[in-house]
């Protein structure tokens, strides 16, 4: 059989970029990707049921490391999982259609995985733009290295088009929950963090556009509600070590009392009594029982 990256002919990298009704955004990123120092590479723009002229801004250019997969669309995640399941490379690499990645990044970035070839995961600095405005992230957003998994139980540390990945952390961890229509980056990223360091190439290698009406965190209210599946999706599958379950646990209960009150202040009084009471099913038993 055939693995990827095995064959010379198969590209070292894989860069996954999924978008939805995006055309100048899309533009800009595949133009970032298509500028790489680094030149051995494919790009798989997943246009996940465009209405508008984004695929025809894709198509635009001519260049034999881009293709375009059409879908229904499902939303990042499912598109992310199926520009997995079509790519070939023995690394993948992530850009969502509202970034960019400065010329050296993949160059970079492959250089310090290769390195430090006990890490199966690897993301960068970045710099954040507000519309036009350069804007300084809070020190809460700082990019961290090795062990993760607290902080990822926090919020979503690992930002997404900052990531590198070897194509088989996915045979460990799994890819992109479809059933969750946003936060699905926050779950990916437990599972990875429970098992893996994470590699930071302390350089802003990427550029990251906030800001912006469509973005997927604007469409939705609640977002705990995302999260709090996620971290039980966590403490169900095992694996997890009792320091970790521990964390797990307090970042559970702390997230189902902030989001469990707020339902209860909009009389939204049965949600609100279910994420209150809902920590009490992973509680140890208590006198040993």
């Amino acid at each position: 059989m055939i693995m990827p990256g095995d064959e010379h002919d198969l590209p070292t990298v894989s860069v996954i970029l999924p978008t939805y009704n995006r055309p100048a955004f899309t533009e800009k990123a595949v133009g970032s990707v298509l500028a790489q120092t680094f030149p051995d590479f494919e790009l798989i723009v997943v246009d996940d049921g465009s209405t508008d002229g984004t695929s025809e801004a894709v198509e635009g250019f001519s260049d034999a490391r881009l293709r375009v997969h059409h879908m229904n669309n499902r939303g990042p995640g499912p598109a992310r999982n199926a520009g997995i399941e079509i790519s070939s490379g023995q690394y993948i690499a992530f850009l969502d259609s509202d970034d960019a990645w400065v010329p050296e990044k993949l160059e970079t970035q492959l250089d310090a995985m290769r390195a430090s070839p006990e890490h199966a995961l690897s993301h960068t600095e970045e710099v954040w733009y507000k519309g036009t405005r350069l804007v300084k992230p809070q020190r809460i957003h700082r990019k961290r290295n090795g062990d993760l998994f607290q902080w990822s139980l926090k919020l979503c540390s690992i930002s997404m088009s900052t990531v590198m990945v070897k194509r088989t952390l996915f045979d460990e961890v799994g890819t992109f929950d479809p059933s969750l229509e946003v936060c699905e980056d926050y779950d990916l990223w437990l599972r990875v963090t429970a098992r893996h360091p994470v590699l930071l190439v302390d350089a802003p290698l990427t550029i990251k556009q906030g800001g912006h009406f469509d973005q997927q965190s604007a469409k939705y209210v609640g977002l705990d509600r995302f999260r709090i599946y996620a971290i039980e999706k966590c403490l169900k599958a095992g694996g997890l070590s009792d320091d970790q379950r521990v964390l797990a646990l307090e970042a559970l209960e702390r997230k189902c009392r902030i989001y469990g009150r707020g339902c209860l202040k909009y009389g939204r009084t049965q949600e609100g009594e279910h994420y209150l009471g809902l920590p009490e099913k992973y509680r140890p038993p208590r006198d040993g029982r």
